[in-house]
């Protein structure tokens, strides 16, 4: 029997409440109690990952280094741990039913009748306990998406019950997330849907042993009492979790309720020292009290939903938290954007960052934004997509290349400045057949490039068809602008910079995903300390 802890996170009332930053605030203060803790994430939707899924629907498709496509909830628990994800630590339900029906069709079950109880739970468990036991993790906090309720969640909930009965006493324990809301018209705090949530759980087999409450107002401790009593739990298993300025003030706010020595008074870990969170501490004072203020102006297609960049919003945040400067974001629609409102949407930013995304609409509102940049020398970042356009851009206004594309965008464009990868001109299938996952990119010295990382090799993670067109390098070297940072193995340029702007700099990777609270990005803290200096002359 392994000795790994298992802790399982639901959610109630309603979605969107947090588990994930809950589930990475309780294994941040585990972690720096000196414990190996990983985090892990059950999504009951059919797709087999969420690399196909609409960002409006769904948020950022987050990437790890192994090139799994994932839940964005991965890149909170990377931010808040400081260590890397992998494919398994994000589980779909569509993965589960894929794997069971593969195993069905090679006769693995010697013809017995396949069905949810005990085939699909049973996958689900393994897939729950392989991660702990293959990399001896003190403790595997998994997240169970979506409500208590969801029919789609009923066959998770299952396997957390079949598992809490089948391991040793205080080997797993249930968090159960809920929302007490606030009536303004009585101006009361309402524990009803707790309760109704709860019983729900409880008749799924399920009895929760923590219940942490999301509430705008301070719960007294009658509320908490009243919780205890309705829903079977000691009154200091009862955990306020209030709305805070900033996730990042959650591991501290738990540590305050006691939300870390409950757990582990329950899961029987010595409980020999008390955290001090000294460096997340520092960086909260100084994302807090940050009086100077930098504005980048944030220019992709999926604005209405912050979640679709919450990898490069979270970046920028840790490299203009440790530039002692409070982030000023202007999420701005790259459609609204076009030679008449340009001037209107980008003058008086600081940096503008053109972000990464797929499909034609919007590029022309990028392109755009990508050529004010270049030639009000404004600080520039472009991501993927947003480094694609700066080479799309800088072909037809200056190297005369006007009708330059994307064959992404222009399949018989004259001058295909991004073209297809050569391993991808076969693939049909959408899902998980991109480059993806962590590929080294060797940096030129003496650049923007070289100037943000000090080193010539790094590692960055991938998540994209097209590719700049080697073909057409030494024009664009010729007239200004060169590739600082180019693939070993393949030659493939990774960054596209040009030397006579202020700072003017395209990645082909993703270098958001890498950004945590302890390490900020180099290439992130290089672009906002250049905007810093832009608004300051």
């Amino acid at each position: 029997m392994s000795d790994t802890k298992y802790v399982f996170v639901t959610g109630g009332v309603t979605s969107s409440l947090g588990k994930g930053i809950i589930s990475a605030s309780l294994a941040k203060l585990l972690q720096a109690r000196g414990y190996k803790v990983t985090i892990q994430k059950l999504d009951p939707y059919l797709n087999v990952d969420p690399g196909t899924l609409n960002p409006y629907e769904h948020g950022e498709c987050y990437v790890t280094v192994d090139g799994a496509e994932t839940d964005l909830d991965l890149g909170h628990y990377e931010r808040f741990l400081n260590v890397h994800t992998s494919q398994a630590n994000n589980v779909t339900t569509g993965r589960i039913y894929q794997n069971v029906i593969n195993k069905e069709r090679r006769g693995d079950y010697l013809g017995k009748t396949v069905q949810i109880i005990p085939h699909i739970t049973d996958e689900i468990k393994r897939n729950i306990k392989i991660l702990g036991t293959k990399h001896n993790f003190d403790v595997v906090i998994t997240e169970i998406g979506g409500t208590v309720g969801d029919i789609e969640s009923l066959p998770y909930i299952e396997a957390v019950r079949q598992m809490k009965w089948e391991l040793e006493p205080n080997q797993a324990i249930v968090i159960h997330l809920t929302l007490v809301p606030y009536l303004k018209a009585s101006g009361e705090l309402k524990t009803k849907p707790t309760q109704h949530s709860v019983k729900a759980l409880l008749e799924t087999g399920v009895q929760p042993d923590v219940i942490v409450l999301r509430t705008e107002k301070e719960l007294n401790q009658d509320i908490r009492k009243k919780v205890a009593l309705f829903c079977n739990v000691d009154i200091k298993s009862v955990i306020q979790s209030i709305d805070v300025s900033t996730i990042y003030e959650v591991p501290v706010k738990m540590q305050e309720e006691g939300l870390d020595e409950t757990v582990m008074k329950k899961l029987n870990l010595p409980i020999d020292n008390k955290p001090e969170l000294k460096e997340w501490k520092t960086f909260l004072d100084k994302l807090k009290n940050a009086k100077e203020v930098v504005n980048i102006g944030l220019v992709g297609k999926y604005v209405e939903l912050a979640d679709a960049y919450k990898s490069i919003i979270e970046a920028l945040t840790h490299a203009a938290t440790y530039n002692d400067r409070k982030l000023k974001l202007h999420l701005i629609h790259s459609e609204q954007i076009n030679h008449k409102t340009v001037d209107e949407k980008l003058s008086g930013l600081d940096g503008i960052l053109v972000a990464p995304g797929f499909g034609h609409r919007g590029i022309e509102g990028k392109l755009t934004a990508v050529k004010y940049a270049r030639e009000n020398k404004i600080p520039f970042l472009g991501i993927c997509l947003g480094m694609q356009c700066a080479v799309i851009e800088f072909a037809r206004n200056v190297l005369g290349y006007q009708e330059a594309n994307s064959t992404e965008m222009e399949l018989h464009t004259p001058y295909p400045v991004i073209d297809l990868m050569e391993d991808q001109k076969n693939v049909t299938d959408m899902g998980g057949t991109m480059r993806l996952g962590a590929y080294e990119c060797k940096i030129k010295k003496g650049t923007k490039a070289y100037e943000a990382y000090n080193k010539d090799l790094v590692e960055e993670r991938h998540r994209h068809r097209y590719e700049f067109n080697n073909e057409y390098l030494p024009a664009y070297e010729k007239a200004g602008m060169i590739a600082s940072g180019h693939n070993p193995e393949t030659g493939l340029v990774e960054i596209m910079e040009i030397p006579e702007h202020p700072w003017f700099v395209g990645v082909q990777f993703h270098p958001e995903y890498s950004s945590t609270v302890l390490n900020p990005h180099p290439v992130f803290l290089s672009f906002v300390k250049a905007a810093i200096k832009n608004k300051k002359e």
